[in-house]
């Protein structure tokens, strides 16, 4: 089975606290290392977890708050210092590349590496990476500037096939292919043997979705349906709906409201307010809508399950 994990680098929003850091995470999924959002202290928080930066090729930036990218420059800088020379993917706001080009114009830096912008079209659904093992896809979020969030989607998994069926059959490679594929086995007799006869397990592909930062807006829940891990942002607790409202964030309340229209499978809650040195209330309050709920704790990893 392959790798589908969550690591959380940073929790915290807007400013870093005396033990939360701004918002970070890393995927894993088939040894496929993805960066979502970089805020400040990432690269500190990679070394801490003896994360080794060289094995990240794409960054996912969901928008241009300094708590979603200020870690950004110090990483890039410290992937060319340690000698990298192959391309990194950035996935961004186009205004991103100018930000990144002028520090390094006025630096006189210049990278042994090339960095291949990959700017959003803030559409929904919209496939903005594929592979033969994993896709992404953004969805549009409702905050105070252009955000979008990320569907990270791992694809269709091939059954497995015992050894005793392929000797009884004395199935050809290509046969193999075809019944790890869902087909059925049609023998040379003409006899036809039923595709769920013959494999011994068929795992259902997983979806992890990063919600970043939005007012609570239920426009999204028709992108998420189903996933096996929510993030959402819950920045504030409701006794403070209004002030989340007119910054445009969301509840952890909210947030539990979200993950049970959406039916995912479990909730993970972050993007904390500093005011809150204890996260325990925000997780009893999503826990209150939607009981499979989890705080993103910083260096704590999620193994994301098959459902």
């Amino acid at each position: 089975m392959q790798n589908f994990e969550l690591t959380i680098l940073g929790c915290s929003s807007a400013t870093p606290t005396s033990k939360r850091n701004p918002t970070a995470q890393l995927l894993n999924i088939a040894e496929r290392f993805f960066l979502i959002d970089c805020g400040e202290a990432t690269q500190i928080q990679l070394r801490k977890l003896h994360i080794k930066f060289q094995r990240i090729n794409h960054i996912f930036i969901s928008h241009l708050h300094g708590d979603h990218y200020l870690g950004l420059m110090g990483l890039l800088s410290s992937m060319h210092l340690l000698g990298r020379t192959f391309d990194l993917h950035l996935y961004c706001p186009g205004e991103l590349k100018e930000i990144i080009e002028v520090q390094f114009k006025h630096s006189q830096s210049y990278l042994n590496y090339k960095i291949v912008y990959h700017p959003h079209n803030y559409i929904n659904n919209d496939l903005i990476y594929e592979d033969d093992k994993v896709e992404v896809r953004t969805i549009v979020l409702n905050h105070r500037i252009p955000c979008c969030g990320f569907i990270f989607a791992e694809k269709p998994i091939l059954a497995n096939i015992s050894k005793q069926v392929i000797d009884k059959y004395d199935l050809s490679v290509e046969e193999i292919l075809s019944v790890k594929k869902g087909n059925d086995y049609k023998s040379s007799t003409g006899e036809v043997i039923p595709n769920e006869k013959l494999i011994t397990r068929k795992l259902k592909p997983r979806k992890y979705v990063y919600c970043s930062d939005t007012i609570y807006d239920r426009r999204i829940v028709e992108y998420i349906k189903g996933a096996d891990l929510l993030y959402h942002e819950a920045t504030f607790l409701h006794e403070m709906v209004a002030r989340a409202k007119e910054t445009f964030h969301t509840t952890a309340l909210q947030a539990g409201e979200i993950a049970k229209e959406a039916n995912v499978k479990k909730l993970m809650v972050g993007h904390f307010s500093a005011r809150y040195k204890d996260l325990q209330p925000i997780l009893d309050e999503a826990q209150s809508v939607f009981s499979n709920t989890i705080l993103a704790e910083e260096g704590v990893s999620t193994v994301i399950e098959h459902g």
